[in-house]
């Protein structure tokens, strides 16, 4: 069986505290789920597409592991927004209110792109490096 895994990336430019940037990369992770899934009351949740019922699957009872990588901008993060769209991974790009470090201000600060099986993914973020 393959291996699938979530990559987050993250911002650098932003210079966000280790707080925030552990609290967005929470939201990314979780927000794929959510952004995959529909509900017809409080109860009941159901994913959206056998795909992607069957890629969280894997996942969860798989390494569930998840990858969290560095970008340098904005415009570098959008790329990865278009390209996962492009290439139909479950993806979600989080945009912070600035409630606590944008002073008010909407920003992009991260995405999170899978599960996807790893092969597939590396051929879009594999170049990355670590966030550190």
């Amino acid at each position: 069986m393959k291996e699938f895994k979530q990559v987050i990336l993250v911002r650098k430019d932003l210079n966000m505290s280790t707080g925030k940037t552990a609290a967005q990369v929470a939201h990314a992770s979780l927000g794929v789920l959510t952004n995959s899934m529909h509900t017809d009351d409080v109860n009941h949740y159901e994913f959206k597409s056998y795909e992607a019922a069957t890629k969280f699957t894997v996942w969860l009872n798989g390494s569930f592991t998840k990858i969290i990588l560095g970008v340098e901008s904005e415009a570098q993060l959008l790329y990865f927004t278009s390209e996962a769209k492009r290439l139909g991974m479950l993806h979600t790009l989080i945009t912070d209110e600035g409630r606590t470090e944008f002073k008010g201000k909407l920003t992009h600060t991260c995405l999170a792109i899978g599960p996807e099986q790893s092969d597939v993914i590396d051929k879009l973020t594999g170049k990355l490096s670590l966030l550190k």
